[in-house]
């Protein structure tokens, strides 16, 4: 198995590398009847283009996405769909001086363990780019969801050391961080100039919220909702940890306190997330992810080269300082091909 697909009656298979001619996406299972042009997928991509915020690498991408197939006349077809988008600004030669050397807290040393072989211009198969084909893939599924009213959103609730502190959705898409407490936000933009000026980078959370998914999505035993929506997280190259509900926090409850009480107009609290048994109770779902420090940094690093000798690694180039804010939009799509996946199943046992 080679690991590049996921779901089972939405599924989607992701392909390409960083610097190669374009990366791209095959989503198979999407139903006919779905309005669906380059537009309704450029606007999702357009939210993780490069160049977009103060933490974005100066990549300059335009990130134009194709259609090849199972699209005719504005609507989706039934057939597999081909999305392609093309590499127009890799400067491959900037990592002529590091091919021969393990970058920390990259897969360069993983890969190479694997498979004996890597590309090493900008991380190959194992770059952020990758996640071009996830987002292009989590437009139609998105597509999809708006027909049965479910809406998915995500926001930056903590950048390095800074977190929010209120939460106003209308805020999300007035600052540059995707956060709803604008005045953090100010906070963040001087915590990244900050540690840019030091050669530095920085990690934060992400927290994903699901609005009117239906009761009874997931399936019991491993593949329960919260189960499928950590594996789609966890998927993402910057996600260290996944938590649902009241998640960690939930360890100093007391039963009394964790459990969600139930009326005739449904639960009094959220607690679970949306989630009991892993699966879905009509509440909204509510998912944290926290996303680790981008590892390209100038500071120098000890590391060692393809012949195990020891040596000093200082990293130049376009890198982010955050995967925060351009991740938010692939941690959205990855819940909503969850979602969409798991809304299939369940409807052929209906």
């Amino acid at each position: 198995m080679s690991g590049n697909t996921y779901g089972k009656l939405f599924q989607i298979t992701t392909w390409g590398e960083s610097h190669g001619k374009g990366v791209g996406v095959v989503v198979d299972g999407c139903p006919p009847g779905i309005e669906m042009n380059e537009s309704v997928i450029q606007k999702m991509l357009d939210r993780r283009r490069p160049g977009g915020s103060i933490t974005s690498t100066s990549r300059k991408e335009s990130d134009t996405a194709k259609i090849f197939s199972g699209v005719f006349e504005g609507q989706t077809t039934g057939t597999p769909i081909s999305i392609m988008v093309e590499n127009r600004d890799a400067k491959s030669n900037a990592y002529n001086s590091i091919a021969d050397i393990y970058r920390p807290g990259h897969g360069d040393f993983t890969y190479q363990a694997k498979y004996g072989i890597r590309d090493w211009r900008g991380g190959g198969r194992s770059s952020a780019r990758e996640t071009v084909g996830r987002v292009a893939a989590g437009a139609v599924a998105n597509a999809v969801l708006k027909k049965e009213n479910i809406a998915v959103i995500t926001h930056t609730i903590a950048l390095g050391s800074i977190k929010a502190e209120t939460f106003d959705q209308q805020m999300i898409s007035q600052n540059m961080f995707l956060c709803a407490d604008n005045h953090a936000a100010k906070k963040m933009e001087e915590e990244v100039t900050r540690v840019r000026r030091e050669g530095d980078s920085l990690g934060g959370i992400v927290e994903i919220i699901a609005k009117n998914v239906p009761s009874g999505l997931g399936e019991p035993v491993f593949d329960k909702l919260d189960a499928e929506l950590a594996k789609a997280l966890m998927s993402i190259g910057a996600v260290k940890g996944v938590e649902i509900g009241a998640g960690f926090s939930a360890v100093t409850m007391r039963g009394s306190q964790n459990n969600d009480p139930i009326s005739s107009e449904g639960f009094l609290s959220n607690n679970a997330g949306g989630i009991l048994a892993g699966i879905s109770n009509g509440d909204e779902i509510v998912v944290r992810v926290a996303v680790k420090p981008i590892p390209s940094i100038s500071i120098e690093q000890e590391t060692v080269d393809t012949n195990n000798n020891p040596t000093r690694i200082s990293i130049k180039g376009r890198h982010d300082i955050s995967a925060i804010p351009r991740i938010n939009v692939v941690c959205e799509a990855m819940a909503c091909l969850v979602i969409v996946d798991h809304l299939f199943r369940q409807r052929v046992k209906e």
